[in-house]
């Protein structure tokens, strides 16, 4: 049973932000992490390899960094590891999956995971896409799977409600928190990940060109941070009652929240 993990290398979500040019991130000193929920969707792919036996295949796109959270994959149990070397940052979602199908076609697979959101865009597209441009089932926003012969059963959470798939193989699965408790890397691991080569590959290897990727149908006009938050008021003392009434009194004449 072959898995492919797409996962995308994402800014620390405890780092502080700065903007650059009114369009981009800067990122000078910024520390990059592997997108939360691919954690998710990879635990899950190492565990069907150690209940099914196959390979767990890592694949990302990216410049240089992205060798850093793949070889933080392969110690975390993946096999192999595939880098598409290239700017990912102006690619939009369409261009992102076009590339990331263009590669997972090379790579024998059953199951391909990906993480329901990448931290940071948040658009929840790629998952989706690259099943639309494989002709591939999906099954999103997985809480639980179950992989059987030639086929899988999801259950994902729905208003009020679970909701329970079943998809034949290849298929695609897109991973929500709660899928699986996510392994830290073990010394073994790193030991061992250390001496696994990772391929690369540019676009042009995988019959692409820089303009079936780039600014594709979305472009960046401007990114700014959030405003600054004022400070909060402080009610002193007083009855219950009172102090009721002047937090009510603040938040419809001050905070206008009513």
């Amino acid at each position: 049973m072959n898995s492919v993990v797409c996962i995308a290398q994402v800014p620390d979500t405890e780092a502080r932000i700065k903007i650059a040019d009114g369009r981009r991130i800067d990122e000078t000193g910024l520390k990059f992490i592997v997108s939360p929920y691919d954690e998710f969707a990879l635990e899950e792919a190492i565990r069907v390899k150690e209940a099914k036996g196959g390979d767990v295949t890592v694949v990302s796109f990216g410049p240089d960094r992205v060798q850093q959270a793949l070889r933080e994959c392969l110690a975390r149990g993946a096999t192999k590891a595939l880098h598409i070397k290239g700017e990912s940052g102006s690619a939009d979602a369409l261009g992102i999956a076009k590339t990331l199908a263009a590669a997972i076609r090379s790579v024998p697979h059953d199951l391909l995971f990906f993480g329901k959101q990448g931290v940071g865009t948040d658009n929840s597209l790629v998952g989706p896409m690259v099943a639309e441009l494989l002709g591939y089932p999906q099954l999103n926003v997985v809480t639980h799977l179950e992989v059987g012969e030639g086929k899988i059963t999801a259950h994902r959470e729905i208003e009020g409600a679970e909701e329970i798939l079943e998809a034949s193989m290849p298929a695609v699965i897109t991973a929500q928190k709660g899928l699986n408790e996510p392994r830290y890397a073990s010394l073994k691991g790193i030991m061992a990940a250390k001496k696994i080569t990772i391929e690369t590959k540019t676009l042009p290897d995988l019959g692409l060109q820089e303009s079936d990727i780039h600014h594709q149908r979305v472009t960046v006009v401007a990114l700014e941070l959030p405003p600054e938050k004022s400070g909060g008021r402080k009610i002193d003392g007083g009855e219950p009652a009172t102090a009721a009434k002047e937090i009510l009194k603040y938040i419809r004449e001050e905070a206008k929240a009513l």
